[in-house]
């Protein structure tokens, strides 16, 4: 099942109002003037988005390639992306990245001018399936990296070859480079074995998901223990970027519950989070889904705040530190709890929700040497914000 509709990681609004100008005499449509609201107390940089019927009567007389953003009092234009969500060959919405200060309203202008490319960057969302390393899907942006694990990793798994995957947990790369590092680190590795597990100064792997569920990965949890799937069936991209990366995963049937899935990813530029919107079926109803991050051995420390809906989990890496997170709508959860075993791999920090057809819940992380935070206290503080931002979208309306 394909989510019909806009998977955005967070959901920013924006408020458009045409202006109309005087051209010879006569009125036209020339400029659209944006305007993005932050109710916050914290600055904001987000993805926002218009939409295409917002744009319609705008695009009626000049080609969309030819449509430029840029913010008031600057005069380089944005980036900017297309996005058709349904893959039904028309475009569903236009996105760029605004800023907004707390508490205020940031301006930007929409023209049309075909004199200027918007130059292109290596600081971009991204993600693709990687058929050079069995089919890993693997996705990131200028904060953060992830990956997870397709049928071929799951049938060399199932027959015993060395090095390949059996998961459905989401794996992390911690990057401290805002550039693109997908396609070198895998290329890379084809020629290096194993290369990406060392930091070669742009960041690494060295972090294990195995069975777990890494940080994101779901589960049924019941009678104290925890029941996964195995590796994705199929992958579908729908966005690679550059502001936006967007994909879907189908998983095969799994559990006594006969339960199907649907995973789309979200993942934008400037977020240190991944929005995870998945669709369910079962033959059976479940008794919950339990969305979780791995303790690895144990020795990290773990912290539950149901009220906001957030949850974290920070250990020590290779002599440094990384913070591993969940935001979910407090509606939506059940209880909370910090799941220890002996069992390799078994150790999770699990946030149980209610069984329904679908579930929309953020994960990510943060590592010390990316520069991103100085400690515990800064990972608490950006997923107290990631949960502010979800409950508190920018505003949006249209004025004429």
């Amino acid at each position: 099942m394909i989510l019909n509709g806009p998977a955005v990681l967070i959901r920013s609004y924006v408020l458009i109002a045409l202006v109309a100008i005087s051209c010879n005499g006569k009125t036209a449509d020339k400029q659209l003037v944006v305007q993005v609201k932050n109710e916050l107390d914290f600055s904001r940089s987000e993805v926002v988005t218009l939409s295409t019927q917002q744009l319609k009567n705008f695009l009626e007389n000049h080609k969309k390639e030819e449509l430029r953003i840029r913010k008031e009092g600057n005069a380089n234009y944005l980036r900017t992306q297309w996005i058709d969500y349904d893959q039904d060959g028309h475009d569903d919405e236009l996105l760029f990245q605004a800023d907004a200060e707390p508490n205020s309203v940031s301006t930007y202008l929409i023209v049309m001018d075909s004199s200027v490319v918007v130059p292109e960057s290596e600081v971009v969302a991204y993600s693709r399936l990687v058929p050079e390393r069995t089919d890993d899907y693997t996705w990131e942006n200028d904060k953060v990296a992830f990956r997870t694990y397709g049928p071929t990793g799951q049938k060399e798994a199932l027959e015993g070859v060395p090095g390949s995957t059996l998961s459905s947990g989401i794996d992390l790369w911690l990057k401290r480079t805002d550039k693109s590092i997908i396609n070198k680190w895998y290329a890379e590795h084809l020629k290096t074995p194993g290369y990406y597990h060392i930091d070669h100064g742009e960041g690494y792997d060295p972090y294990h998901v195995g069975g777990s569920r890494g940080t994101g990965g779901i589960g049924i949890f019941e009678n104290d223990s925890l029941y996964v799937s195995q590796n994705f069936m199929s992958a579908r991209t729908i966005a690679a970027g550059p502001p936006r990366t967007v994909f879907e995963l189908d998983y095969a049937s799994w559990s006594d519950y006969g339960l199907k899935e649907t995973k789309r990813i979200t993942l934008d530029l400037g977020s240190n989070f991944s929005k995870f919107e998945i669709v369910f079926s079962s033959e059976r109803e479940v008794p919950n889904i339990a969305v979780g991050i791995t303790l690895h051995e144990n020795k990290g420390d773990a912290k539950l705040n149901g009220q906001e809906g957030w949850f974290r989990h920070w250990e020590t890496m290779d002599s440094t530190n990384l913070g591993e997170g969940l935001v979910l709508n407090p509606t939506d959860i059940v209880t909370a709890l910090v799941h220890k075993t002996e069992i390799r791999d078994q150790s999770n920090l699990l946030v149980i929700t209610k069984p329904k057809n679908n579930l929309t819940y953020y994960a990510g992380f943060a590592w010390e040497l990316s520069g991103q935070i100085t400690g515990i206290n800064d990972w608490d503080a950006m997923l107290s914000q990631q949960a502010k931002i979800i409950a508190n979208p920018m505003l949006v309306s249209i004025k004429k």
